[in-house]
């Protein structure tokens, strides 16, 4: 089936966020600090309230009635601390948005600068361990022996990786149109991926009640995870409309975006494993640096994934952050998965090289049969059957047993494998459903970020009903539907799909109406280990004498439960490998140590991959038929895709040139010096 959406799209009648309209719309502009830490002095509105056309600015010099225990980054206007170059200092309404913008650069704001840190480095004195690791997870882990598991090794291997800050740039930016009512209710038009959470944040910052706050938003540009949670836009337009007494529309810039929606924080992560002479591991350490801001503490879980990937009788995994003048990191896809399985899946690539084994057969025979850490069972876990498909759809008996053998003029050749996880979870949602004109009305306030939400549970509820899909309607995206959990953790279909069934289920029982509530459901969920698994395969090609990089192939083999579309399925899934292959060569944000901002704040400057970047690219996934999930069988995958794939095209570049990139991205810079001291 096509995607239920795909004509109001193809049309333009699909309205987003900012395309909302309402009766005497003013616009508002951020301001942004120019220091990277210290105080304001002073902000000098004259020239910009003497402005034609400006209604108000909102600043610290009279703060807004906000919250107390509201989350700090969204506490605007406070103080007048400034804890990083490109804070948001003040807020300009006007008549137009040209206008906003000429009063916020007429602005005289001055500063008291302090000293600022920006830069993450290994030996940082401030670096500290915290209470836990996104979302709730321990910190450390471990057991066995570690030490004597390295000592008593046959091979060992003790490498570091780096990743640099990376930024989500979905292609909607954020945008938020805030329109409040004769009665004090507020409706928020905002870009999120979540209206029922998204409407929660937004009355507690506020301080009204949750059921005066309406978040719609029925369609949404991408958000990678940074529209995860509430960003401002949607505050700001909020405290905008309260002052001003009009609706108030707020987009951010692509140059605002680098500082105010988020990114994946930088990491340096230390890999030690040590395996017997038959390349069964007998230990393996993940040490983990990484950083937060000083405003409130984000720690993703970067070493997590090494917990449930390989049977060893010695592990220890650990993270440590440090607070520095830089805004704060948040979700970003796969976040600790993709940056973790990065250092892990290249640290095996490395064990495998020093053991004289195939890097398959290695991950092979390091098979667990439970999980690693918890010892629970898993669910399912076809790892190993994707390395094996893999394999023979990508022609894996050809390859070279040694790197940096094979040619093609003046390019070297190489290829690389990786595996991937992702955990498979759920949260509670509420769905509701009933007859309508013959056919079926499904309600949830489930987000559609771009991925075919409406489309899947249209499949999921036709297929529960016994009714051909034409006969159900899905709406999606309103705060006022059942309540549901964003879009983000590869949740949202195994989420919002379990309460679909529920429903549909009262409705075949009770008659023309079923509702459904699925948290005693999901708080049963933790008796098994559940995972999705694949292995992701690449072919580049080195230039000897540039350093550059290409990648002709890229393949993933996947085992994620049913599949509930495969053309949803497919696009999911090469869209996560491309961003990988970002990741892998391009995807850098770079921080000016002196001013303490990001130097690449647009898509000139950071380079996203593009369809011309791979020439060939393909999916695939095993029948994998795991019961214990939910009603439908299904494992996530929004996100299974990034992870590994940055792994496979370094671990491919390995084998091309016989020298080991370590510090993503792989850039020709980076290479070349080798390539040469090579030949």
């Amino acid at each position: 089936m096509n995607r239920v959406e795909g004509l109001e799209k193809v049309t333009g009648r699909a309205t987003y966020a900012y395309e909302y309209t309402a009766r005497d719309i003013a616009y508002a502009h951020l301001v942004q600090s120019t220091v990277a830490r210290g105080r304001i002095r002073s902000i000098d509105t004259g020239a910009a309230l003497a402005t034609p056309g400006v209604l108000a600015v909102l600043s610290s010099d009279d703060p807004p009635d906000l919250a107390e225990d509201a989350e700090p980054q969204l506490r605007f206007f406070q103080d007048r601390t400034v804890a990083y170059h490109g804070q948001i200092v003040a807020l300009v309404v006007a008549e137009t948005l040209e206008i906003a913008r000429a009063a916020g650069e007429a602005l005289r704001i001055e500063y008291d600068a302090e000293p600022h840190d920006v830069r993450l480095r290994p030996d940082h004195p401030a670096r500290y361990r915290p209470e836990k690791v996104n979302p709730a997870l321990p910190t450390d882990t471990g057991y066995g022996d570690l030490a004597a598991g390295l000592a008593n090794a046959a091979v060992t291997v003790d490498a570091t990786y780096t990743t640099p800050a990376l930024h989500n740039n979905p292609i909607e930016p954020h945008a938020a149109l805030a329109v409040w009512d004769d009665d004090g209710g507020l409706t928020v038009y905002d870009s999120t991926q979540g209206a029922s959470a998204d409407r929660d944040t937004i009355a507690a910052v506020l301080g009204l009640p949750a059921e005066r706050v309406r978040v719609v938003a029925p369609h949404v540009g991408g958000g990678f995870g940074s529209k995860g949670t509430t960003r401002p836009p949607a505050i700001l337009a909020a405290l905008a409309s309260r002052a001003v007494r009009r609706p108030v529309k707020i987009a951010v810039t692509r140059q605002q975006m680098f500082d105010v929606t988020g990114y994946r924080t930088p990491t340096i992560q230390r890999l030690r494993l040590g395996a017997d002479d038959k390349g069964r591991l007998t230990a393996v350490a993940h040490d983990v640096i990484e950083q937060t801001s000083t405003v409130t503490e984000f720690a993703e879980q970067t070493a997590t994934p090494t917990r449930v990937m390989y049977a060893t009788p010695a592990m220890r995994t650990t993270h440590r952050l440090v607070r520095l003048d830089v805004p704060t990191p948040s979700w970003m896809r796969a976040p600790g998965e993709c940056p973790g399985m990065y250092a892990l899946e290249s640290a095996v690539d490395e064990l495998a090289h020093a053991a004289g084994m195939d890097p398959i057969e290695l991950r092979v025979v390091n098979e667990p049969d439970t999980e690693p850490e918890s010892g629970l069972p898993f669910s399912s876990r076809n790892l190993v059957a994707c390395l094996r498909e893999g394999a023979r759809r990508f022609g894996w008996d050809l390859r070279d047993r040694e790197p940096g053998v094979r040619r093609d003029g003046r390019w070297l050749v190489g290829t690389g494998v990786a595996a991937s996880t992702y955990p498979s979870k759920r949260r509670p949602a509420e769905a509701s459903v009933t007859i309508e004109n013959g056919g079926f009305a499904v309600r949830i306030a489930a987000a559609d970020i771009g991925t075919g939400a409406r489309t899947a549970l249209t499949r999921i509820a036709a297929n529960t009903l016994g009714v051909s899909p034409d006969r159900v309607r899905v709406e999606v995206g309103d705060s006022a539907l059942p309540q549901a959990p964003v879009a983000g953790g590869s949740m949202g279909t195994a989420s919002w799909g379990s309460a679909v069934v529920k429903a549909c289920e009262a409705l075949l029982k009770n008659g023309e109406h079923g509702t459904a509530d699925t948290t005693e459901d999901v708080e049963s969920d933790s008796e098994l280990a559940r995972h999705a698994f694949g292995a992701q395969f690449a072919e580049v090609r080195v230039d000897t004498d540039t350093g550059e990089v290409r990648v002709p192939r890229l393949l993933g083999v996947f085992a994620a439960g049913r599949i509930i579309d495969p053309d949803l399925a497919r696009s999911q899934l090469i869209g996560g490998m491309t961003m990988g292959l970002g990741m892998a060569l391009l995807e850098e944000t770079v921080v000016d140590e002196r001013f303490g901002d990001f130097l690449t704040d647009d898509l000139a400057q950071y380079h996203v991959a593009a369809c011309a970047d791979v020439p060939d690219i393909d999916v695939a996934w095993i029948d994998e038929d795991d019961p214990y999930l939910n009603p439908m069988g299904a494992k996530g995958i929004g996100e299974i895709g990034i992870v590994g794939t940055a792994a496979a095209i370094a671990n491919a570049v390995f084998h091309a040139t016989g020298r080991r990139v370590r510090d993503l991205p792989i850039t020709p810079a980076k290479l070349v010096r080798s390539l040469h001291d090579r030949t």
